[in-house]
């Protein structure tokens, strides 16, 4: 993860202490952060997280004009960025409360400065973990399957699989090295009972292995266990 990335990314500070203001900026400004906005009341933090849409917000909790609670339940309405509450108190009843409204993380004051530095790196961190693209791409031997686009290929060719085969390749892959059962196979691919369907679910097997196993009658991956049932693995 580059670290430049996480220094790009937008800090609001919502303090009404204006000394604490200053010297967190200053602090995100040494240690390399890049976007630093600030407000000394609650209202004004609002329209500024509206404003500048901020990637974390540094909430303190105890000001004259709305309280950090129910600054945090607005914003709350049009953005889902990290917020990490200052408050003074440490009682276990004050943080939960601010977990309830909405926040993530909190400090007690009096605290040590480079403690919200870190915590703030942490929560910029996880974010651009969850908000990764998840590409939804399995795989045994040469054999690629995309669910986002629901191909399956075969060094480089993309192959033709029916409806029910293709559901059926996805269902082991997903559960590779797992051993299902025929009657386990027809409920989750065809929602039925098993009985009556123990020929179509040997026709797909044998017709998943001429497509996908480069020896059909020797195959190396979609494994039949006498008795028991079929398991995927590589």
């Amino acid at each position: 993860m580059d670290n430049n990335e996480i220094l790009d990314k937008k800090i609001l500070v919502i303090d009404d202490e204006r000394e604490l203001l200053v010297l967190l900026k200053e602090v995100f400004k040494k240690d390399g952060f890049n976007n630093i906005y600030e407000a000394d009341n609650g209202i004004d933090g609002i329209l500024s997280a509206k404003e500048n849409n901020p990637d974390i917000i540094i909430l303190d909790v105890n000001m004259p004009d709305i309280d950090g609670y129910k600054a945090c339940d607005r914003i709350r309405k049009f953005s889902l960025c990290p917020i990490i509450f200052l408050t003074a108190k440490s009682e276990d009843e004050e943080k939960i409360m601010g977990l309830e409204a909405g926040g993530d993380d909190y400090v007690t004051k009096p605290f040590n400065i480079k403690e919200v530095v870190l915590r703030v790196k942490s929560q910029l961190k996880r974010g651009m973990i969850n908000t990764e693209p998840k590409r939804n791409i399995y795989s045994f031997g040469n054999i690629y399957i995309n669910e986002d686009t629901g191909e399956v290929i075969k060094n480089g060719v993309n192959l033709s699989l029916t409806a029910k085969e293709y559901s059926l390749i996805l269902f082991l892959v997903k559960n590779k090295n797992k051993v299902f059962s025929k009657t386990s196979l027809c409920e989750n691919i065809w929602g039925y009972e098993y009985d009556g369907y123990d020929n179509t679910i040997m026709v797909h097997i044998r017709h998943l292995r001429e497509k996908l196993e480069d020896n059909p009658s020797e195959p190396r991956h979609i494994k039949t266990l006498k008795g028991i049932g079929y398991k995927l693995v590589d």
